[in-house]
């Protein structure tokens, strides 16, 4: 008997299923235009003037934006982890959800900027100005922002936790119910910022200027504080160094 055998050119039920509904596969160029959600992996963009653009949902990884001008740009969840923004200007841009994780940020420019919800662990940003930027729940865990800018910054809820913060500007800055827990913070300022309920646990405060600060109920268990000032700083049922908790009314001192 002979075998049933398909016509050419036949095809199974099966496979026009497949090929109807597999995705399309795109791939972007580093010559495209700057649009959301445009695909730029790897590529140099040094210098590139991209102010105001919309760049929402972006992928970015590994873009180099060295000096790059991208003040005012929306980049709302776009991905720029391990990109390079040495020096860029990224000021009043919006970066909410964006991800940042292990990107090199040294001497960039996001005053104003909106980093809500972002991603920055194990970011550079060594000498960063983060002036008066919103990062509250953002992730900063292991971040280097040694000798940043960060004042009257929010920092609301966000973990900070193992990160470099050593000789970081944080006058006024706003780090309510932050997560500090085994930072370096030696040597900064912080006179006048809000730290109520934040977690200090294990933190290198020393030499840290708290002039004024709020650290109610915040906890510095096990923390380091040789050198620090705390004239004028409220400690009322903050948990001490000493893992006893301060009396309510407390200013100054722990008593």
């Amino acid at each position: 008997m002979t075998p049933y055998r398909r016509a050419p050119g036949f095809w199974s039920p099966f496979c026009l299923l497949v090929l109807l509904y597999s995705p399309v596969v795109s791939w972007g160029a580093c010559d495209d235009q700057p649009a959301q959600r445009v695909n730029w992996l790897g590529c140099d963009k040094q210098g590139v003037d991209l102010q105001g653009m919309d760049l929402r949902g972006a992928v970015l990884t590994q873009v180099n934006f060295s000096d790059a001008k991208l003040a005012d740009a929306k980049l709302s969840g776009a991905d720029l982890g391990r990109a390079i923004l040495s020096r860029a200007d990224v000021s009043g841009a919006s970066l909410f959800g964006a991800r940042l994780v292990a990107a090199t940020l040294e001497h960039a420019r996001f005053s104003g900027a909106n980093l809500v919800g972002a991603r920055l662990d194990r970011a550079i940003l060594k000498q960063a100005d983060l002036s008066q930027a919103d990062l509250s729940e953002a992730r900063l865990y292991q971040a280097d922002l040694s000798g940043a800018d960060l004042r009257d910054a929010k920092l609301i809820k966000a973990n900070l936790a193992q990160a470099n913060l050593t000789n970081a500007q944080l006058a006024g800055v706003d780090l309510s119910e932050a997560v500090l827990n085994r930072a370096v913070l030696e040597n900064a300022v912080l006179n006048k910022a809000k730290l109520y309920r934040a977690r200090l646990d294990g933190a290198n405060l020393l030499m840290v200027d708290f002039t004024g600060a709020d650290l109610a109920e915040a906890t510095l268990a096990d923390a380091r504080i040789d050198g620090a000032k705390f004239t004028d700083a409220k400690l009322d049922s903050t948990i001490w160094t000493d893992r006893r908790r301060c009396r309510p009314g407390s200013v100054g001192e722990c008593r």
